[in-house]
């Protein structure tokens, strides 16, 4: 059998832990984590390039030409339009508009805060 020596600590119980151990601790783990994100990150990459490099441009065109301008919501074509300058997709059957990234703060910065109430009206059609 196998005796450890009891350590004795002034607060009453229980194991004392220095600053320096647990900052330790903590660069271990912090240091863990970014070696296990970094590897999840490459084996990602390395996923995507195996599927990039099976998929040929015949099969990507296709993909594209199947979802290309469709509504996410219903499936119907999107037909684009213009807002203040800015390309907006409208659905031509359940008339959901949708914007690309960065679409939406445009239009907000285009338009003064007395105007955005009349914006949004003329963009839902109400």
């Amino acid at each position: 059998m196998i005796s450890r020596r009891s350590v004795h600590c002034p607060n009453g119980g229980g194991v004392g832990v220095d600053d320096l151990s647990r900052h330790r601790e903590n660069d271990w783990f912090r240091e863990n984590e970014k070696m296990l994100l970094e590897e999840a990150r490459r084996a990602r990459e390395a996923r995507e390039a195996e599927r990039r490099a099976k998929e040929t441009a015949a099969e990507r065109k296709r993909v594209k030409d199947l979802h290309y301008l469709k509504c996410p919501k219903c499936g119907h074509d999107l037909k684009p339009e213009t807002l203040d300058g800015i390309e907006i997709d409208r659905c031509t059957y359940c008339e959901g508009f949708f914007v690309d990234a960065g679409e939406l703060e445009q239009l907000f910065l285009v338009r003064r805060q007395s105007q955005r109430q009349s914006f949004l009206r003329g963009l839902l059609r109400i």
